[in-house]
């Protein structure tokens, strides 16, 4: 969608949130945690797509109206970065239309469980701000972002109940490069490779 529409011009982040037409912060959260979910890394947008989404995300949990500051929703996004996320995601895009629908809706019956469901929108957020040289230091807590909002946006329990499982996995692994160092987890990775 977004692609039709800036095929050659740049791209804000308040035309993004015009062209999801109401769908909103939401989703626009998903958008920018989807660059993440593989292992291909894209250098210097984790720390400025991680900020926006701890921001959204920390409006969520407090039950407020989300908000973006006017300098980030006026930062300009190549379609060169949309054309490659898109091309790398596009099996991830077409699984979560797939698979998300309304379930265990008492999971999201009130609006505090929510509210308590964006928490863990804001942790694997503040971990994916960390620029980390470690392999899925991305991944890992984007997938967290993504089950979680996907969960919200349906109103899907069991994606909810997955993104909780993403934000301990992402805690799990940065609490193990903060114990054994970035260099043991590296060396671990490449020895399972």
């Amino acid at each position: 969608m977004i692609l039709r529409e800036f095929v050659v011009e740049t791209v804000t982040l308040r035309e993004v949130i015009g062209l999801l037409q109401g769908r909103g912060y939401v989703l626009l959260v998903m958008l920018l945690a989807l660059p993440f979910c593989t292992p291909v890394p894209l250098p210097g947008l984790s720390t400025p797509f991680g900020l926006i989404i701890a921001i959204i995300g920390a409006r969520l949990a407090l039950g407020a109206k989300p908000w973006l500051p006017r300098r980030l929703l006026d930062t300009h996004l190549p379609p060169a970065v949309f054309a490659r996320v898109f091309s790398l995601t596009q099996k991830i895009i077409l699984g979560f239309e797939r698979l998300l629908r309304p379930r265990l809706l008492w999971i999201t019956a009130s609006p505090r469980l929510e509210q308590l469901h964006a928490v863990p929108i804001v942790i694997c957020a503040a971990l994916l701000l960390l620029p980390l040289p470690v392999p899925f230091s991305n991944a890992v807590p984007a997938w967290g972002i993504m089950l979680m909002a996907g969960g919200l946006l349906e109103r899907d329990g069991i994606f909810i109940m997955g993104g909780y499982l993403g934000t301990v996995a992402s805690v799990a692994f940065f609490s193990a490069i903060a114990i054994f160092g970035v260099e043991t987890v590296d060396f671990l990775w490449h020895w399972a490779r």
